[in-house]
């Protein structure tokens, strides 16, 4: 028996359940998963063959082949919606964070400041909450992640940014749980020598979380609850 982990409209779709339990024996491939999923779920199923829907092994896309054992950490991963130290020593995880909790602007910035002072450019991005998506009047918004995946993610587009702009700090904040039209959701802020450094690592940064990322956005509307699958 294996336990596959639900989340977003797989979730849903499943009755809102966050895992289903599956009779798999060892070392049997994900097609033999898949297949099982569409006889018992035959809407995930179809999802999952028109690759809306991705099969992950131990925090890795996996393909028809790959090879499930039982200790393994399996998941479906719907489309993506696309997550201080006085003293100055800092943490680099407090530059890569996924919280339930609101963050500061200023301190973050006074965060990626305190970095180098080199930094003579500051590029922000602050996405905030609106009341209105698609047409769609929208009330309120919850956001779920994948724990440890979400995490890893946001860390190699950090990593990648400093490798591949010439900037000197790269911060990510997300947020996850139930959020209230207005309030903040994620920030990016990109610290470089010149502004257009800056600028080029932030927007890359956003547009490559809202892609590799799994965390999941469901508006609440009057109309109900949508799970959003892409994001401008």
């Amino acid at each position: 028996m294996i336990t596959v982990k639900l989340f977003g409209l797989t979730k849903s779709l499943a009755g809102n359940q966050g895992s289903l339990s599956l009779a798999l024996e060892n070392g049997r491939p994900v097609h033999d998963l898949i297949d099982q999923i569409s006889v018992t779920h035959p809407k995930i199923g179809e999802l999952i063959a028109n690759k809306k829907v991705l099969v992950s092994v131990n925090q890795e896309i996996a393909h028809a082949e790959t090879r499930i054992h039982e200790a393994d950490e399996i998941a479906l991963l719907p489309p993506f919606a696309g997550g201080n130290s006085v003293s100055g020593v800092q943490d680099d995880s407090q530059f890569v964070r996924v919280q339930r909790e609101n963050f500061s602007i200023d301190q973050e910035l006074d965060r990626v400041r305190g970095r180098s002072k080199r930094i003579g450019g500051i590029a922000t991005f602050l996405g905030i909450a609106r009341d209105r998506s698609r047409g769609r009047e929208v009330d309120g918004i919850t956001f779920e992640h994948y724990e440890g995946l979400a995490q890893k993610k946001l860390r190699e587009i950090r990593e990648r940014a400093l490798n591949d702009f010439d900037i000197l700090e790269l911060l990510i904040i997300h947020r996850y749980g139930d959020i209230a039209i207005g309030e903040n959701i994620v920030l990016i802020i990109a610290g470089a020598e010149h502004r257009v450094d800056a600028f080029r690592a932030c927007k890359w940064a956003i547009d490559e979380l809202k892609q590799i990322t799994p965390i999941w956005k469901l508006e609440h509307t009057p109309e109900g609850e949508v799970w959003v699958e892409e994001h401008p």
